[in-house]
């Protein structure tokens, strides 16, 4: 072998080690942003028991009437909204706040996985929301930014406007969503969604009393916070070695049993 052939295959083998040691680089800061978000929205129950405490009693944004569930709603109680196809091997359920950091963290670093393998057939999401941010820190956007997105579901444009919804977060701390006006806006960056119907879904807040059922569910399933995350009933985001590749292996072995 010349010289000039040892030093290619050398290089070569140089660049593929840097390219792993930076995607294993990548992979551990995604961990951390992830699991650092989830630190914030779950020690914030604890940092504001103080002012739940002081709005016990107070309960004026809490939904009145029966719980109309959106349009394809499944599972006990019609509580989840279903992403991808039933007949999917694998189902990833999800807990999420629209306020929480933690949520678009994960969100925002497993969503291009999540649309390959919706689309694929390989993966079924059902997602329930919840309004942990409006107990811990007060306000109703948690509660109305749900309505908005149980409005879009009826509309059958919930993903696009799901992830609209984090790409436009407002700090925790600010209750932006809280605005119909603001949840009404971000529906003109989903073609087909700013709707007379769909204002009138949001501004009525049609589905307020089904969030707040859904919000009851997780109470009563004594989880720890959100993002919960459970693939095939087995909680994933608590696993720390996990990240979208992991997932997306998961779920290709999952659809070749």
């Amino acid at each position: 072998m010349s010289e000039k052939n040892r030093e290619g295959k050398r290089t070569a083998r140089e660049r593929l080690a840097d390219e792993r040691a930076k995607q294993k680089a990548a992979d551990k800061r995604r961990r951390t942003l992830i699991v650092g978000a989830s630190v914030v929205c779950v020690l914030g129950l604890a940092a504001v028991i103080g002012v739940v405490a002081a709005n016990s009693g107070k309960d004026e944004d809490k939904a009145s009437g029966p719980a109309v569930a959106p349009s394809g709603a499944q599972g006990k109680d019609s509580l989840a909204i279903p992403v991808g196809k039933d007949g999917a091997k694998s189902t990833l359920t999800i807990w999420e706040d629209f306020r929480c950091p933690a949520c678009m963290a994960f969100e925002t670093a497993y969503r291009p996985t999540f649309h390959e393998l919706t689309d694929s057939g390989q993966l079924r999401i059902e997602y329930h929301l919840v309004r942990l941010i409006d107990g811990n820190l007060g306000g109703t956007g948690s509660l109305r930014a749900g309505n908005a997105a149980a409005c879009a579901q009826d509309a059958g444009l919930f993903r696009d406007y799901h992830d609209v919804l984090y790409a436009n977060q407002p700090k925790e701390t600010d209750d932006a969503f809280g605005d119909n006006g603001k949840l009404i806006a971000l529906a003109g960056k989903v073609k087909g969604l700013d709707t007379a119907a769909f204002r009138s879904c949001v501004n009525d807040g049609r589905h307020d009393s089904w969030v707040d059922k859904s919000n009851d569910a997780f109470k009563a399933g004594h989880f720890s916070g959100t993002p919960t995350v459970l693939l095939d009933g087995k909680n994933i985001y608590q696993d720390q070695t996990m990240t979208p590749a992991k997932l997306k292996q998961l779920v290709q072995q999952a659809n070749k049993g």
